[in-house]
């Protein structure tokens, strides 16, 4: 039986960093427009969904063509609002494409979902790119990953990790192949029913990292690694940012 995939693109207007940042304009369209657009282009997604508790997204969403289902205002989480959509709609395999994620493409996206239709022993999944400055790596914006010889996760830290006892600053990623954290989740629909009946860690508190509830439960995350740069958006100023990712 073939595996349905669903993608869903939690989405708020409570930004702290950035309030509505969902819909601030770029090149004439609210910047969650680009989100969905590229996600859009994946061959494996079925279906897509925008999730919101707000009527201002719904509306925008709904103009530029997207498939909305409205949320419970109280998530603390995106994937916790994933999780209800999760509940409505069913699905295999779901993704938990965070908004403010630019510059992911369909290809990377397929690549992982494909690998978990192959083998159904990876539970999540996510993916990670190469650090290559300091301002990602010593950015807490910019999450960083440890993983192990088979490319499962080990933790995720707003801090840089590992720590280098004997760091070089003009060598450090010579010295270390520092990780850094793109914005998306591989559920297989179990996995994600039980993440929403979970009780927040106190791990995940302290570092305002959800997928930290994964991992202090002993579900393994699977990483795969991409060459694609992604963009965080966390001001208004970062948006000219986007030129680089969208051409």
């Amino acid at each position: 039986m073939a595996q349905q995939v669903l993608a869903v693109i939690p989405a708020r207007l409570g930004s702290k960093r950035f309030s509505g940042k969902v819909l601030y304009p770029w090149r004439g369209k609210p910047l969650l427009f680009w989100v969905h657009k590229t996600v859009a282009r994946s061959k494996l997604i079925d279906r897509l969904i925008i999730a919101t508790d707000n009527d201002e997204i719904e509306r925008a969403a709904i103009g530029f063509g997207a498939e909305v289902v409205r949320t419970s205002s109280k998530h603390r989480t995106g994937s916790d609002r994933v999780a209800e959509v999760f509940d409505k709609l069913g699905g295999d395999i779901v993704l938990n494409i965070q908004g403010d994620n630019f510059g992911l493409t369909g290809s990377a996206l397929d690549r992982v979902i494909a690998a978990m239709k192959r083998d159904r022993k990876i539970e999540c999944a996510t993916l990670v790119n190469r650090i290559v400055d300091d301002c990602e790596l010593f950015d807490p914006n910019k999450v960083k990953v440890v993983v192990d010889g088979d490319s499962n996760v080990l933790w995720f830290s707003r801090f840089p990790l590992p720590y280098l006892v004997r760091a070089e600053e003009n060598n450090r990623f010579e010295q270390f192949p520092f990780l850094g954290h793109i914005g998306v989740y591989f559920f297989r629909g179990a996995v994600l029913r039980q993440f929403a009946r979970w009780k927040r860690s106190p791990l995940e508190k302290a570092e305002s990292l959800e997928q930290l509830r994964i991992l202090a439960n002993g579900v393994g995350i699977r990483a795969f690694k991409t060459r694609i740069r992604t963009v965080s958006v966390d001001s208004p100023d970062d948006v000219k940012k986007m030129d680089g990712v969208y051409r």
